[in-house]
């Protein structure tokens, strides 16, 4: 966590309090919170709403992180998970720092710990990088405060049940933990008012008597969303939070209010010298000397440009753009502390021992705490302008120059010629004009309607109604005619956006030995089980991938495909070297000879847009996380680093074992290969112990000991009943989700599930019937049988179930039926043991029985009820693999 000094203030909260603040912000017993942080913590502990946060940049606003962990180990009436969001563009971001610092800071401290609830288990977190990125630590114990950490798309489209990334039946498990008990912190809220807009409109929703919350007695179980937008753009709102006398009398505030940034705003440029003139502009700046210096252009390719020029001078140079894999991304910010840009872990800031430039997209403007002594950059709409300046001397301990380069064929000029109108307005000082965080505040009193005509427009975006919400909740659906794309919802209609595509590179596809790819099914377990992760992904323009696509192509017409082991393969025209993918299904496959024609061509790109690209790792053409048509290889496909999970093509023998591997377990295995009728070779798709298992083979297998049903379920109910009573359920609520998780895996008695798991007839015929099995499954016996459709009979025709009021025999049964993400609203049939006419009613029913509980207790209240039972499972699932490894 970076350094915030402090001198000491008077605050509102007591002695432990603010011990316990100041330590959690990372300060030294002889310094103090800002008083704006202590006077969070008393609105949070009092339980006053605050809906915004209305502070300068650079002033600690990451610290609301601090500030609700705080809150919440005092027992404030808060919900107990914190989803801190960042824009999409935000690739180093300071919030990871500060939930990795946090989740120390409570490891260090068992008072903490045990008002938390956590005991000696870490304070669960998920982040944009590092160890703990993308992780579902916070999915294992809805009971747990955890810190999530992500970015817009990534949070609206789980939180709206169409998570990207997320396979459909963990999309309800997402959704019901971000829904409810959550409090969403919007970081930079001006830059994306669809989303905010959106939040707000949940959060009304789900208020009692509102069209998204749960109605009757249940109503008040669950506590409800929450949000707060930050902000340095002087929202207008009653309950915001904005800084106090006190604050501004403080020293360190007043001299981060009064940083001194000298903006000159050059003679404007052509596009085609801007480049060179961004280059000579920041080198100027450095003098030659051991300085930072930022630069920043809207354009990619004129941020490249200006890499390489500053280059070839000697510098010392990193790039940071948005169209690079997020694994080489996040390893920007060793680069960053290296040359003391940000601080380092140990909360020291580096000296650099050469000029150092980091040249940067809107990629650098938003969600890090990034310092440099100068900056250089082109001319963009107000509210970018101030996120730049933010960048430059933040901490006020220097003085900073800021040269503005406007290029004369920019687009949007007549905004662009506002906001240079308005940088001119600052206060006059040694040649050009004061651009510091206080003369910006004064700037915006005194020109409100001038900075809001130079700013962006709040893109357009639809309301929010119960009907598009309902569709994008049927997540057992893969296609839905009423479902929408949730895109203008989260970030509004944006025409001039150019369509994305996110591509991604694996040396295992589900295809066969032969070259065709696996059946449908198939091909939904591997990426059900392996979906497409942060680390991978590279997301870039649709046009720039089809171009990248069409060189490669030609390249390797007359040159061998080479892996990073100097492997040589030729790949044929007509070999399958890619898939599209839209969620779980593949919409269209990619050969070498696609990109032949131009019909072929124009149909592929229509075909990628918005869509993810998995390709074939031997088409190469990936250099440092950029594509690059000319670099031979895919570099460092396969060394992610914290991927949760590996894909192995294996024979006969198996894998073996990996000497230094991390604990794996097998969650699938696809046949890619036959001999004389018999599966010969398999795709084999393990996960990490910690990480759930979603297919139903990896849910049913043990690591290592088998586990009667009985032992199971007994298990399963008190985890069930436990988590109930952290969350203080009460009665009859804590029974019925007692009684699901008891019943819930009743459908595995099935003969053939029981076979299909390697359990022999004998052990049958003597009673013993398993919940979990060591055997690799046999898919074909199982024949796609659900065995949550076999236990809803089983659990219709149980005593303690049919005692049940309908409401609470209605959720009971549902729980039963959607605990692996099915069941909303459909339950596939096949392979159960009854008649067609008895299948088709019990489907009807589990579809009839979700609508009915969906109206009851709201999108969001259902899921997280699901929630509950998922966590139970695999709560007790991992205890029966922890007892098998000390066996």
């Amino acid at each position: 966590m970076s350094r915030q000094p402090t001198s000491s203030t008077s605050t509102h909260v007591d002695e432990l309090s603010r011990d316990w603040l100041r330590t959690a912000l990372g300060l030294d017993s002889d310094e103090s919170p800002f008083p704006w942080q202590c006077e969070l913590l008393r609105r949070f502990c009092q339980g006053v709403p605050v809906s915004a946060l209305d502070i300068p940049t650079g002033l600690g606003k990451t610290g609301t992180m601090a500030v609700w962990l705080v809150a919440r180990a005092l027992q404030a009436p808060i919900p107990r998970r914190l989803v801190y969001v960042v824009d999409r563009r935000a690739v180093v971001d300071q919030a990871t720092e500060v939930a990795e610092a946090l989740r120390a800071w409570v490891g260090e401290n068992p008072l903490v710990a045990r008002a938390l609830g956590l005991g000696a288990q870490p304070l669960p977190i998920s982040t944009l990088r590092g160890q703990h990125v993308d992780n579902r630590a916070w999915l294992q114990d809805p009971s747990s405060p955890a810190i999530v950490v992500g970015t817009v798309d990534m949070v609206g489209s789980r939180l709206l049940f169409e998570g990207y990334g997320v396979s459909r039946r963990m999309r309800p498990y997402h959704a019901g933990l971000l829904g409810v008990d959550a409090m969403v912190v919007l970081d930079e809220a001006h830059l994306v008012p669809p989303f905010e807009r959106l939040l707000e409109a949940i959060e009304r929703g789900t208020e009692p008597g509102g069209p998204f919350a749960s109605k009757g007695d249940g109503a008040d179980l669950m506590p409800r969303l929450r949000v707060m937008s930050l902000s340095a753009t002087g929202q207008q709102r009653r309950d915001a939070l904005t800084l106090s006398d006190a604050d501004r009398a403080h020293p360190i505030v007043a001299r981060r209010l009064e940083a001194r940034k000298c903006l000159t705003v050059r003679a404007p440029v052509s596009g085609d010298q801007l480049a060179a003139n961004l280059a000579d502009a920041a080198w100027s700046l450095s003098g030659g000397e051991p300085r930072r210096v930022i630069v920043f252009a809207t354009s990619r390719d004129v941020a490249q440009v200006v890499s390489e020029l500053l280059t070839k001078r000697g510098a010392e140079v990193e790039l940071l753009v948005g169209a690079r894999r997020v694994f080489e991304r996040t390893q920007v910010s060793a680069w960053l502390a290296a040359h003391g840009f940000v601080h380092a872990e140990d909360g020291q800031l580096a000296t650099p021992s050469a000029p150092a430039f980091l040249v940067a997209t809107s990629a650098g403007e938003v969600g890090v705490d990034m310092d440099s002594d100068h900056m250089v950059c082109d001319l963009v709409a107000w509210e970018r302008m101030v996120q730049r300046l933010g960048r430059v001397n933040r901490r006020g301990e220097g003085d900073a120059r800021v040269i503005v380069v406007p290029e004369s064929d920019a687009g949007d000029a007549e905004r662009l010629e506002l906001v240079k109108a308005l940088l001119l307005r600052l206060p006059a000082v040694n040649g050009g004009h004061e651009a510091g965080p206080g003369a910006l505040s004064q700037l915006r009193a005194a020109a409100g309607d001038a900075i809001a005509a130079a700013s962006s427009p709040a893109p357009l975006h639809p309301p929010l109604s119960r009907a598009v919400l309902e569709s994008w909740s049927m997540t057992s659906l893969e296609e839905h005619t009423g479902r929408p794309e949730v895109q203008p919802w989260i970030r509004g209609w944006v025409d001039e956006e150019k369509p994305q595509t996110e591509v991604l590179f694996r040396r295992e596809l589900p295809i066969s030995d032969e070259g065709t790819r696996l059946a449908d099914a198939a091909v939904a377990v591997y990426l059900d089980v392996a979906p497409p992760h942060l680390m991978e992904k590279l997301e870039t323009e649709t046009w720039r991938v089809l171009k990248w696509l069409e060189a490669r192509s030609r390249t390797l017409a007359t040159v061998h495909a080479t892996t990073d082991e100097g492997e040589s393969t030729a790949l044929a025209r007509d070999a399958l070297v890619g898939l599209v993918l839209q969620g779980t299904t593949v919409t269209r496959e990619v050969r070498l000879a696609d990109l032949d024609s131009k019909p072929g061509r124009e149909q592929l790109g229509v075909a990628l847009e918005g869509k993810v690209l998995l390709l074939d790792a031997r088409i190469g053409g990936l250099r440092q996380g950029l594509l690059d048509v000319a670099h031979p290889v895919a570099s460092d496909v396969g060394q992610e680093g914290s991927l949760p999970f590996r894909i192995s093509r294996v024979g006969d023998a198996g894998l073996g074992e990996v000497a230094g591997e991390r604990r794996l377990r097998e969650e699938a295995s696809l046949c890619v290969a036959e001999a004389d009728g018999v599966e010969s070779r398999w795709l084999v798709i393990e996960t990490l112990p910690s990480e759930s298992a979603e297919s139903e083979e990896g849910r049913s297998v043990a690591r290592a000991r088998s586990q009667l049903l009985e032992e199971h379920e007994e298990w399963t109910e008190r985890e069930a009943r436990s988590l109930a009573a952290r969350l203080q359920l009460g009665e009859p609520y804590v029974s019925v989700l007692a009684l699901a998780a008891r019943l819930h895996d009743e459908g595995k008695r099935a003969r053939g599930w029981q076979r299909a798991f390697g359990v022999n007839d004998a052990e049958l015929e003597n009673g013993r019937v398993y919940g979990k099995t060591t055997s690799r499954p046999n898919l074909a016996l199982l024949a796609r049988y659900r065995h949550e459709l076999g236990s809803i009979p089983r659990a219709e025709s149980d005593p303690r179930v049919q005692a049940l009021s309908s409401d609470l025999r209605d959720l009971c049964l549902h729980l039963i039926a959607a605990h692996h993400g099915f069941a909303r609203p459909l339950l596939r049939t096949d392979g159960a043991e009854m008649p067609q006419s008895v299948l088709v009613g019990r489907a009807q029913q589990i579809a009839l029985r979700f609508t009915r509980l969906e109206r009851t207790w709201g999108p969001w209240g259902l899921a997280w009820w699901e929630a509950l039972l998922r966590a139970a499972d695999q709560r007790a699932s991992r205890l029966n693999d922890e007892a098998g490894n000390h066996d």
